[in-house]
C-alpha cells in the first residue's frame, strides 16, 4: 500500500511538472527572444537618432564615437549615403539576432546580436525550472512517504487488532489515528472487543457459578440414589425417589435460574410464595450433612410468612448461606424469620467464629473468601437475590449475621413466633 500511495503520488507530481513545466518553458523562451530582439531594436533606433542628431549637427561620425553609444557585446553597421560604411564591433557568427533602422536622409543603421545570449538566458531559465521541479518532486515524495505512513500504520494496527480479536484477545486498544475513517472502524473494532470481552466473562462468569451451584444439589441427588440402590424396602424407595425427582426439579430450576441470570442479572420472575415451605426443604436437605459433623440446623421466628420473590433463588440464596455456615461457621446454625416495615427478614448466623475483619466490607464480592473457598457463592446469592428485588446483607461480622430481605405481601390474621425446632 505504501508503494502504490508514494507511486501515485509521484504520478500526478510528474504529470503536473510536465504539463506545466513544458508550458512555462516555452512560453519563457518566447518571452526571452522577444525581449532580445526588442533591445536590439531599441538599440538600432537610439544609434540611429545618433547618427541623424551628428549630421545635422555636422560633428564627426566615425566607429570611435559609435561605440560609446552601443553595447560592446552588438555589432552595428552604419550606411550614410556618399560615404564609407561605418562598423562597430565584431560581427557575430552563426544565428543572430538583427535589427534595421533609416534615417529620413537615407541612413541607415543595422544593429546585431549573437543567439547565443538568448540560448544563455534560456538554459539559466531551465535550470531554475528544473531545480524547481526538482524541488517539487523531492517535496511530494516525502510528503506521499509521510501520508503512506499515516495511512498504513494504522492499517496495520487495526489489522494486529482484529486478529488479537481473532485469537481470543478481547482487549480494546483506544488507539486513534486522526483519520475519520480509520478511527470510526477503531471505534467498531474496540466497541467489539468489549462486547466479546462481556460475553467471555458472562461465559466464564456462568461456568463458575454453574460448577458452584450444581455441585450440592448433585452431591444430594448422588445420595439419594445411593440410598435407592442399597434398600429393598419398597417404602423406602418409593419415598427416597420421590425426594429425588424434587431435586431434580430443583436442579432443573437452579439451571434455568443460572442461564437467566447470566444473560441479564437484573431480570426476575418473582411471585408470590410461602416462605416457610423454602425454609422447611432447605432444612431437610442440609440437616443430614449438619448431623454427620455433630452440629444442628435449628429455625425459628414467624411463620405463615408470604413474600415476592423466585422460591428456586431463594432457595439457593439461603443453601448459599447455610453451605457458608457449615463450612466456615461453628456450632449451632440457626434461621430465624421476622418482619420489619413491608419486608420479610430471613437470618442466618452461627456459633462460629464470624466473618474476618478484612473480609466484612468485601465479602460478597467474587473471588473473597476465606479457608481456600472458590468465593463465588456469596456472589451469587447476592445477585439472586437482587434479581427479584430483594437484598442480601451482613448485618453482623462477630458471630457472623446473614440477613435476606424480601418483599412482605401482608396476611389478614397475626402471625404467632415460631418455637425452636
Amino acid at each position: 500500500m505504501r508503494r502504490r500511495l508514494i507511486n501515485s503520488t509521484l504520478a500526478v507530481v510528474l504529470v503536473v511538472i510536465a504539463v506545466f513545466g513544458v508550458s512555462l518553458v516555452i512560453v519563457e523562451t518566447r518571452t526571452i527572444s522577444a525581449s532580445a530582439q526588442e533591445s536590439v531594436e531599441s538599440e538600432a533606433l537610439r544609434l540611429i537618432s545618433v547618427v541623424e542628431s551628428r549630421l545635422l549637427g555636422e560633428e564627426a561620425i566615425n566607429s570611435g564615437v559609435l561605440a560609446e553609444q552601443i553595447d560592446p557585446a552588438r555589432y552595428a553597421l552604419i550606411e550614410i549615403p556618399g560615404r564609407e560604411p561605418i562598423s562597430v564591433g565584431d560581427r557575430p557568427t552563426g544565428s543572430v539576432l538583427r535589427a534595421t533602422e533609416t534615417g529620413e536622409g537615407g541612413e541607415k543603421v543595422t544593429v546585431e546580436e549573437s543567439r547565443s545570449s538568448v540560448t544563455r538566458e534560456v538554459g539559466r531559465t531551465l535550470l531554475i525550472i528544473g531545480a524547481v521541479a526538482l524541488l517539487a518532486i523531492v517535496s511530494a515524495v516525502l510528503l506521499a512517504v509521510r501520508q503512506a505512513n499515516r495511512l498504513a500504520s494504522p492499517l496495520t494496527d487495526l489489522a494486529e487488532t482484529a486478529e488479537r480479536l481473532g485469537s481470543g484477545d478481547p482487549r480494546p486498544r483506544h488507539k486513534r489515528y486522526g483519520v475519520p475513517e480509520l478511527d470510526r472502524v477503531a471505534d467498531v473494532l474496540d466497541s467489539s472487543a468489549e462486547r466479546i470481552a462481556r460475553m467471555l466473562t458472562a461465559e466464564r462468569r456462568l461456568a463458575a457459578d454453574a460448577s458452584h451451584q450444581l455441585r450440592t444439589p448433585l452431591t444430594a441427588l448422588s445420595m439419594r440414589i445411593e440410598e435407592i440402590s442399597v434398600t429393598d424396602d419398597p417404602e423406602t424407595v418409593k419415598e427416597e425417589a420421590n425426594i429425588a425427582l424434587t431435586q431434580v426439579e430443583r436442579l432443573t430450576d437452579v439451571v434455568e435460574r443460572l442461564l437467566t441470570n447470566s444473560r441479564d442479572p437484573r431480570t426476575g420472575s418473582a411471585v408470590v410464595f410461602d416462605l416457610d415451605e423454602v425454609i422447611k426443604q432447605q432444612i431437610e436437605e442440609w440437616r443430614p450433612a449438619y448431623r454427620s459433623t455433630g452440629r444442628a440446623l435449628v429455625c425459628s421466628g414467624k411463620h405463615g410468612l408470604r413474600a415476592v420473590g423466585t422460591p428456586g433463588a431463594v432457595a439457593q440464596v439461603l443453601a448459599a448461606l447455610i453451605e457458608n455456615s457449615l463450612m466456615h461457621g461453628g456450632g449451632t446454625v440457626a434461621l430465624r424469620t421476622r418482619v420489619t416495615g413491608n419486608q420479610v427478614v430471613v437470618e442466618v448466623t452461627d456459633d462460629g467464629p464470624g466473618v474476618p475483619a478484612e473480609l466484612g466490607a468485601r465479602i460478597f464480592e467474587r473471588a473473597i473468601s476465606g479457608r481456600n473457598s472458590t468465593g463465588i457463592g456469596l456472589a451469587v446469592a447476592r445477585d439472586l437475590a437482587e434479581a427479584d428485588g430483594g437484598r442480601l446483607e451482613l448485618l453482623q461480622q462477630h458471630p457472623a449475621v446473614f440477613a435476606l430481605f424480601l418483599s412482605r405481601v401482608p396476611v389478614d390474621r397475626k402471625t404467632p413466633e415460631r418455637p425452636v425446632r
